[in-house]
């Protein structure tokens, strides 16, 4: 534990010390959601928008985090001393993880005290915690997938190509509009995403309605195969760098 605490330390202290990385990740997507979210926010699916916009965050943690700070750590010698050492890579991955869900929970929490103070939306206890729950659990499979895109890819592409993939599937997703508001191709396509189904857990959680069992199931089998894809991509790259 100490080994761990000690990497998270180190870890957070290099993302503070790189405004350049926490200040779009804390405050980007509540500026998109005064931009867009403020409109749907002044009618009655203000709930819809705030959720969808925590979504935005959690997503935003997870492939610039993940995504992004591992491309960038694979290239560091301070990773390659790291893989000398025998206390393996369980150390730096739970320091990673832990920042990750810091900076998420402080992305959410600026979101929603920015729409209690300027759109007057502020859930009740119970739905607070229903999207919190909603937001930990859909966060996995996207962790996953941003862990495997750092290990897919070089330092410089990850930016663009984590771009590439975030914003599309946010869109597609229905993070921006409601699903019913979408163009027709993206609606097809809505239903298959990931994003889709995080974005159903979310918008039930804050309904009060029952869990959606499928949105449920999808993601479970995209966490299944994201997990896959990150333990081979690692692999692949522990093969090519170090065999």
């Amino acid at each position: 534990m100490r080994l761990i605490a000690a990497h998270i330390r180190i870890t957070l202290l290099g993302l503070v010390r790189a405004p350049a990385y926490w200040v779009p990740t804390l405050l980007f997507p509540t500026m998109l959601y005064l931009f867009f979210g403020a409109r749907i926010a002044a009618s009655d699916a203000a709930g819809f928008a705030l959720a969808s916009w925590s979504v935005y965050a959690v997503l935003g943690v997870a492939f610039y985090q993940f995504g992004v700070g591992v491309a960038q750590d694979r290239e560091s010698p301070w990773d390659g001393y790291l893989r000398t050492l025998p206390a393996g890579s369980l150390p730096p991955l739970a320091a990673q993880i832990a920042v990750a869900i810091l900076f998420a929970v402080a992305a959410v929490l600026v979101l929603w005290v920015t729409a209690g103070l300027v759109a007057g939306i502020n859930l009740d206890p119970g739905a607070r915690v229903r999207l919190a729950l909603a937001l930990a659990v859909g966060a996995v499979p996207f962790a996953l997938f941003g862990i495997a895109l750092g290990y897919l890819v070089s330092a410089k592409a990850a930016v663009p190509v984590a771009n590439m993939l975030f914003l599309p599937l946010a869109f597609a997703g229905g993070l921006w509009l409601p699903p019913s508001q979408l163009p027709e191709i993206a609606a097809r396509v809505s239903t298959w995403l990931p994003t889709r189904h995080f974005g159903e857990l979310a918008w039930a959680a804050v309904a009060g309605a029952p869990i959606p069992v499928g949105s449920g199931l999808w993601l479970a089998g995209y966490t299944a195969v994201f997990a896959a894809l990150a333990v081979w991509a690692r692999q692949r790259d522990q093969g090519r760098r170090y065999a």
